[in-house]
């Protein structure tokens, strides 16, 4: 059975429920619905007297909420998820960043709110900052905010911890969580359950719950706006982890459908472990290059497990998050050096801090008019020489271990390389007066993800040691769409002709000069497209190791030349290509 065909017409009588698939598979149980996590709390004015008794009441919470959350991070078993350590530390530091302690107790002193109040208030300040930030990570860090302040609103009320009703469903099978959204913590507590699957109300491809569910390789979908209101304890449920999609106590028929599916889908996974060391080489004999994306040092040792030939973006922006202060030279240093020694000969390409405008490092929210098009990542790293400086400075040391690939994103103009060559150069210079071991002798490229570049690519081509298509800003930037605006979310269109053009503009400027292309936006693990970016003349990807086997089976069984004379036709004709004429 094709595990991946859409839904049968006899779920057609079945509730259905959709949200945002994060993690393939299946998942067949009873729901165990978590109890809403937002506390209702009492608003009211204090005494001028007891402004000091209540600033204390609030920071005793929040020590208690951090020894808390330290604890759980000191006492992680080993077969824990590497991430859920990393987000526990976050949401400690979180809970000591200025912007949100020093600003509630100022709210307790000067408008005489009581802890409560000041906390949610400063939340609702925090969460509408959040809110308005183009980059869809940071956009997702919102909920981090909101988990912790929930936590600490529990610490206040002295409500303890809220755990779902595991006597309320059937002891049998394993059981799939509901719930409004999963902070890493309550993740962390529900580790020894039998969980099959996570569905929630809120999140998106880049929260917690979608993070941690990947490297548990469980099902998970998020975003599903309403899902704990319509689903009881003890409800049969069905997770489409592909599809997105949930069966609320479907026919026996259904049920017999997506066992099958699911058994289906488990042989199909036993039979990808074959080819994690097998050559990503398509019929026709061109070598493929299947790399990893990471987000946490930890995570090169999962893409090693996965087979991947290298790291094709590691984005530093991920230790620079979440924390009041900057990492320094030798904290950037280590995680780097990490990665490569992990990766072990195996290049490792590091985006360079790809942030600005929505949000500053030193905790100060700004919002720009458009920070989509402000000073952000290679124009924010220009105009900071000195941090800038010292995450050169910590490459160049961390190549010493092993070959580092350097990654400047969203360039538009060629004074912003010539600029960054020379950042790189003086960083070097002074690791050689200071007798540091470090290698100068790295590969410079640059991100293709604003449209002038990849209309006049063929200097920066020239210029750089290699092109990596970034594909989710590219396409936004493309059609003037916010995918995480959702008015205009569903114009959001990776097949849309400008865009294929651009893509296929930029990888054959990289072949006329003999210089690598590859893609590591989203497009590149969705092995729905893998075919037509083939036929595009892609010959390096870079994705979540979980994607990478998948994507590497359909490479073998496709035919490169041939997907080029297709896909070209089409192009030539500014026809939307037929992505199952593909598959012929």
């Amino acid at each position: 059975m094709n595990t991946s065909e859409p839904v049968s017409s006899t779920i057609a009588s079945t509730v259905c429920l959709y949200g945002q698939g994060v993690v393939r598979g299946y998942a067949i149980g009873r729901a165990v619905v978590m109890s809403a996590a937002s506390l209702e709390v009492a608003h009211y004015r204090i005494a001028p007297e007891d402004i000091e008794s209540e600033q204390r009441r609030f920071t005793q919470a929040v020590d208690e909420t951090v020894h808390d959350l330290c604890q759980m991070a000191e006492d992680l078993p080993a077969d824990a998820p590497r991430e859920l350590g990393v987000l526990l530390s976050v949401h400690g530091m979180l809970l000591q960043d200025p912007m949100l302690t020093q600003s509630v107790c100022q709210l307790i002193s000067e408008r005489q709110y009581n802890a409560e109040w000041a906390l949610t208030t400063q939340g609702q300040i925090l969460a509408e900052q959040f809110s308005l930030m183009e980059d869809a990570y940071l956009r997702e860090r919102g909920a981090d905010v909101r988990q912790v302040i929930e936590r600490v609103l529990r610490a206040l009320s002295g409500s303890g911890h809220w755990l779902p009703n595991l006597d309320a469903v059937d002891v049998d099978g394993s059981l799939i969580v509901v719930a409004r959204d999963i902070s890493p913590a309550d993740m962390m507590r529900l580790r020894g359950g039998r969980f099959g699957a996570f569905l929630t109300d809120l999140g998106g491809a880049t929260s917690h719950t979608a993070i941690v569910a990947r490297s548990m390789n469980v099902p998970a979908v998020v975003g599903m706006g309403a899902v704990r209101a319509l689903v009881r304890d003890g409800d049969r449920l069905i997770v489409d982890g592909l599809n997105g999609l949930v069966l609320v106590n479907p026919s026996d028929a259904v049920l017999h459908e997506y066992q099958e599916r699911q058994a289906a889908f488990l042989r199909e996974r036993d039979e990808l472990k074959a080819l994690r060391f097998a050559p990503a080489v398509t019929l026709d004999g061109v070598q493929i290059r299947m790399e990893a994306n990471i987000e946490l040092p930890e995570e090169a040792a999962d893409a090693l497990a996965a087979g991947a030939e290298g790291i094709g973006l590691f984005r530093s922006e991920f230790l620079f998050m979440g924390r009041p202060d900057l990492p320094d030279e030798e904290e950037q240093y280590q995680a780097y050096a990490s990665v490569v020694r992990t990766m072990a000969g195996r290049p490792v390409t590091i985006r360079t801090l790809d942030i600005g405008a929505d949000k500053t490092l030193d905790g100060e929210v700004t919002v720009a008019t458009n920070p989509a098009l402000g000073l952000r990542a290679i124009r924010y790293c220009l105009a900071n020489p000195e941090m800038f400086n010292t995450q050169l400075r910590a490459l160049l040391r961390a190549a010493a271990h092993g070959p580092i690939r350097v990654l400047f994103p969203m360039v538009s103009h060629m004074h912003e390389i010539h600029a960054a060559r020379r950042a790189l150069a003086r960083a070097a210079e002074e690791l050689r007066a200071e007798g540091l071991p470090h290698d100068a002798d790295i590969q410079v490229g640059a991100m293709v993800e604003i449209p002038a570049i990849a209309i006049a690519i063929e200097p920066f081509a020239e210029a750089l040691d290699f092109l990596s298509i970034g594909t989710n800003d590219l396409i936004q930037y493309v059609l003037a769409i916010d995918r995480g605006d959702t008015d205009v979310a569903s114009l959001y269109d990776p097949m849309h002709p400008a865009v294929l053009r651009l893509i296929a503009h930029t990888i054959n400027a990289g072949e006329r000069v003999g210089k690598p292309v590859s893609i590591c936006g989203e497009m590149a693990g969705d092995v729905r497209v893998t075919r037509m970016l083939l036929g595009l003349g892609l010959t390096g990807f870079s994705m979540h190791p979980q994607q990478l086997l998948d994507v590497k089976k359909e490479i073998r069984k496709a035919h490169s030349n041939a997907l080029r004379v297709k896909v070209a036709s089409a192009l030539n004709r500014a026809e939307r290509i037929d992505l199952s004429s593909l598959d012929a």
